[in-house]
C-alpha cells in the first residue's frame, strides 16, 4: 500500500459502561434544531436503557441551514468529541448527503490518538472510512433521531444487537434472525404525535443466500451505497489491497436507488479491482420500499454484475437487518466475520471492543 495510514492495524476501542459521557455529533444535516421532539426522544433512550450520559457538541443544535454553511464547524466538534478524554464514544445524531465534504476539515491524527467508539449510519459511512484510514474499527449502527428515537421506543432486537457489540467484550457470535419484523414505513417526523405510534411491521423471513457455497470469511467493511459512491476516489478511499479477503456490507437508503445504479455502482467495484478482492457480500434490506418486486431487482442487479466478473460462486447473503430498515443489528467495521451459506447465517467471530479499564 502506497499510503502508510492504510498500513495501521485497526484498534479496537473500549467498550461502553453505564455512566459514559457520549458525544453527540451532527455530521452533516441539522435534524436536532430540525425535529427537536424526535432528538430529544433519542437522547432520552440513551440515557434511561443504557445508562449512558449523552452531550450535546456546541453546534449539534444549530439549525440545518447554518451546519449546512459551516462544514468546518461539524469537524471542529468531532475534533473536540475524541480529544476530550472524559467522552467515552461518538454517536452521529442523524444522516444526511454532505458528510464528504468533512475530508477537507478532518485531522485523521485526532481519531488515531484517541480512539474510542464512533456510531452511526448511512451518510456517517463517510466518517467511518475515515476512521478506518485512522486505524479505528467503528460501528454501523443506529444513530440518536433514526434508531435510538424509533417511533413507540427503540425496538427490543436493536437494543441487544447494541448492548452485545460494543457493550461486550467477548465474541459478537451469530446474528440472530429478526423475529420482530420489519418496517421502512415513512411516518412524518413534523408530526410529534407520530413519536408515539408504532410503525407497521411485516413479517421477516429471515436472511437468504443468494449464491455460494460453503463458508465465506472476511472483514467487515462497507456501508450505505449512494454514500461509498461520493466516496470513491477521495483521499479516504481505501487503496485496492486493502479490500483482499473483505466481506462487503452494502445496504441503499429510503431513496430508493433503482436496481440499474445498483448494478453501475458495482460495475464500479468491478473495475476497480475490488469485486474479485472479496470473499463475500452481505446486503441489507432495500431501505424506502416495502414493495418485494424492488427488493428482488435490486437482487438480480448485483448478481448480474458479479456474473459479469465471473464470479458466480461469490457467497453472497440478502435481506439481512443493518441500515435503512428497523429493527437493525449493529456491525462492526474490521471484525472477521462468517458467512454459513448452508445456514444462511452471519457470525461475527470476534469482540468489536475491548475491555474498559478507566
Amino acid at each position: 500500500m502506497a499510503d502508510r495510514w492504510w498500513r495501521r492495524p485497526l484498534v479496537k476501542p473500549r467498550a461502553l459502561k453505564a455512566g459514559d459521557r457520549i458525544a453527540i455529533v451532527s455530521t452533516s444535516w441539522g435534524g436536532p434544531a430540525t425535529f427537536p421532539h424526535r432528538y430529544e426522544a433519542g437522547k432520552a433512550y440513551l440515557a434511561e436503557l443504557f445508562g449512558l450520559e449523552p452531550i450535546d457538541m456546541p453546534h449539534a443544535l444549530r439549525d440545518a441551514a447554518w451546519l449546512d454553511r459551516n462544514p468546518q464547524a461539524r469537524a471542529d466538534d468531532i475534533h473536540a468529541a475524541f480529544a476530550d478524554n472524559s467522552i467515552k464514544g461518538v454517536i452521529a445524531s442523524i444522516g444526511g448527503d454532505d458528510a464528504i465534504r468533512l475530508i477537507p476539515y478532518i485531522d485523521l491524527n485526532v481519531i488515531a490518538d484517541n480512539p474510542k467508539i464512533f456510531l452511526g449510519y448511512s451518510d456517517p459511512t463517510v466518517l467511518h472510512f475515515g476512521c478506518l484510514k485512522a486505524g479505528l474499527g467503528s460501528f454501523y449502527g443506529p444513530t440518536i433521531m433514526a434508531g435510538f428515537a424509533e417511533n413507540g421506543g427503540m425496538h427490543a432486537y436493536t437494543e441487544k444487537a447494541l448492548r452485545k457489540v460494543i457493550f461486550q467484550t467477548g465474541p459478537i457470535g451469530e446474528i440472530e434472525p429478526n423475529s420482530e419484523g420489519w418496517t421502512v414505513e415513512r411516518l412524518p417526523w413534523k408530526d410529534p404525535a407520530n413519536q408515539s405510534r408504532r410503525r407497521t411491521l411485516t413479517p421477516s423471513t429471515g436472511p437468504r443466500i443468494l449464491q455460494g457455497t460453503g463458508i465465506a470469511r472476511g472483514q467487515l467493511i462497507g456501508g450505505c451505497a449512494e454514500v461509498l459512491e461520493m466516496l470513491k476516489g477521495s483521499d479516504w478511499w481505501p487503496p485496492a489491497d486493502y479490500w483482499n479477503s473483505a466481506i462487503l456490507f452494502y445496504e441503499t437508503s429510503e431513496e430508493a436507488p433503482p436496481a440499474s445504479h445498483v448494478l453501475r455502482w458495482l460495475r464500479n467495484f468491478a473495475a476497480q479491482g475490488i469485486l474479485p478482492r472479496l470473499s463475500g457480500i452481505v446486503l441489507g434490506r432495500p431501505g424506502g420500499q416495502t414493495d418485494e418486486a424492488y427488493r428482488r431487482e435490486q437482487e438480480k442487479a448485483v448478481l448480474r454484475a458479479l456474473a459479469e466478473a465471473g464470479l458466480q460462486h461469490l457467497p453472497v447473503l440478502a435481506e439481512c437487518d443493518f441500515g435503512h430498515t428497523d429493527p437493525m443489528t449493529t456491525l462492526p467495521y474490521g471484525v472477521t466475520a462468517e458467512i454459513d451459506c448452508s445456514r444462511s447465517r452471519l457470525t461475527l467471530l470476534e469482540p468489536g471492543v475491548t475491555a474498559a479499564n478507566y
